[in-house]
């Protein structure tokens, strides 16, 4: 069994579920798509990303807005690092505010990781993603500065990068964090910020696979 298979199994007929970003996540909404097709799953999605959306579009899984949808079942997505205690670094696929958002609408949020991204604290990697308007970005730069980041804004092809909600993403070099909620909170009370890419106390289920084929190794709640 995969960790796709096993989310799948987490999926209820008729229910509405947010669709997450990302590799694994992809890999679930395409999987998702075989079961609509095939007639053996009916459900409608949220998703967290324009490229998401276009896959699911593409896969023939149903779509509607989040006003459309209300609370959502479940949100199946993925993540950059996991911690012990099932807290998340997302967003180095850039969709990090929608899929806080998505989550938050959902009564049970499931994410699925490969082995490599389980950290034995948040920061491990080194980087988190923090989106801002694009107003208050030397502020925020300078602000980020001062709390010991090294904000560095994302750019591709040469350009700034705007998210989908037309904002710039920075990324900050970050060390471990001792008490990731207080940092969260002081990045939040810059004024420009919109949001970080922590996500704490969010996810009720990790399901952990291999690096190649997404094979199911763990599975943490």
């Amino acid at each position: 069994m995969t960790i796709v298979d096993r989310a799948l199994e987490l999926v209820t007929d008729g229910a509405t579920i947010g669709l997450g970003s990302g590799r694994a996540a992809q890999a679930f909404v395409r999987a998702l798509g075989e079961r609509v097709r095939g007639g053996t799953l009916r459900v409608r999605g949220v998703p967290t990303s324009e490229d998401t959306a276009a896959l699911a579009r593409q896969v023939g899984v149903p779509l509607v807005t989040l006003e459309e949808a209300g609370e959502l079942a479940v949100t199946i997505d993925g993540a950059d690092e996991v911690d012990p205690e099932l807290n998340l670094i997302k967003g180095y696929g850039r969709a990090l505010v929608r899929e806080k958002i998505v989550a938050a609408s959902s009564r049970q949020l499931v994410i699925l990781v490969g082995e490599e991204k389980l950290v034995p604290r948040l920061g491990s990697r080194g980087k988190l993603p923090v989106e801002v308007v694009p107003f208050g970005l030397p502020l925020c730069e300078r602000r980020l500065r001062q709390l010991g980041c090294n904000p560095v804004p994302y750019r591709r092809d040469g350009k700034l990068f705007v998210s989908d909600n037309g904002n710039y993403i920075i990324d900050c070099e970050i060390a471990l964090t001792a008490a990731p909620s207080q940092f969260e909170q002081e990045i939040i009370a810059i004024p420009g910020v919109v949001d970080t890419g922590l996500f704490l106390d969010m996810a009720d289920v990790v399901l952990v696979g291999d690096s190649t084929d997404f094979r199911l190794t763990d599975e943490r709640r």
